[in-house]
């Protein structure tokens, strides 16, 4: 069968989150089989699980924040998408703050961490949500309209594609698709960093946010061009980018998605909004497993690695 994967041992990392600029401590600890991934606020009086789920994202704006009470664990989706290109499914996540380090803004500093710290196959079958049928989330009209779609496809990859009308934007590649079976996640995906633009950063520290973000972990343009020295990492990193966040949104479901992903303008909160449709309807969707390599989709089969 093919099998579950955790850590074989734990690893630490220490940063800043991106918005609240506070300095943090990140424990990532093995789990035993079926225990799936599970943020636990160590430094409250009394620690709190946050076990991810589509239900516990409980704010969107910016970031995609997952809450237990009123415990809650912002910017998730970087550590998430690293787990989600490494078949990570159980998974202790100890931290010290409620925001995640942002680290070099992308996820490769957390798939860095978990190879580091070893991947192992579990006595236990891998459980995937596959989707049977399309479900689609749209919103606006015209100039305004965006929307996120999942199909079904016997593995998983996404094609996004996005529309910022700037300059430096407009010069790279606004659309990408990427298979997780047949493409390479750690090469091709995990390195593109988070993007802002000064206007809105200012206007983003003066309301209190942003204010762990800087050319060390962000691209960051003016009106006109990328200010950060050493340009970009890929001639498309931006588009890239929002592949990487997708995958970390997607995979708040809380089991690896048998599906094709696409999208159009897309962000945090329409991905979860798709993960909440579809879960609305349980004709769409269905738990599988798979017995041998034979009935798996091309390349999930593989050892644990970055895909």
């Amino acid at each position: 069968m093919l099998q579950q994967r955790t850590l074989k041992t734990l690893t630490r990392a220490v940063g800043v989150g991106l918005h609240s600029g506070q300095r943090v401590e990140l424990t990532l600890r093995p789990a035993q089989p079926d225990t799936g991934i599970v943020f636990r606020r160590i430094d409250l009086p009394e620690p709190v699980d946050i076990p991810i789920s589509a239900e516990a994202v409980t704010d969107t704006r910016m970031a995609s924040t997952i809450s237990c009470g009123q415990a809650k664990v912002h910017t998730v989706e970087h550590l998430m998408s690293a787990c989600a290109g490494l078949g990570i499914d159980n998974l202790y996540i100890d931290i010290t703050a409620e925001e995640v380090p942002i680290l070099d803004g992308s996820s490769a500093s957390f798939v860095f961490l978990l190879q580091s710290a070893g991947i192992t196959l579990q006595n236990a079958p891998k459980k995937w949500i596959r989707v049977t049928r399309p479900v689609q989330i749209s919103q606006g009209e015209g100039t305004d309209a965006k929307w996120a779609r999942l199909d079904p496809y016997h593995g998983f990859k996404l094609r996004f594609e996005i529309d910022f009308a700037h300059p430096a934007v407009d010069s790279t590649g606004q659309c990408v698709e990427f298979d997780l079976g047949t493409g390479n996640y750690s090469r091709d995906i995990a390195r593109a960093r988070t993007f802002g633009f000064t206007k809105d950063v200012e206007m983003m520290r003066a309301n209190g946010l942003a204010l762990g973000g800087g050319l060390d972990n962000a691209i960051v343009m003016d009106d006109y061009k990328v200010l950060n020295a050493d340009g970009l990492r890929y001639d498309d990193e931006f588009v890239k980018h929002k592949i990487l966040d997708a995958m970390g949104d997607l995979y708040l479901l809380g089991k690896p998605l048998l599906a094709a992903y696409s999208a159009f303008r897309s962000g945090h909160a329409l991905n979860n909004l798709l993960l909440r449709e579809l879960l609305r309807q349980p004709d769409a969707w269905e738990v599988v497993t798979f017995e041998n390599d034979r009935q798996a989709p091309v390349g999930f089969a593989q050892p644990a690695r970055a895909w």
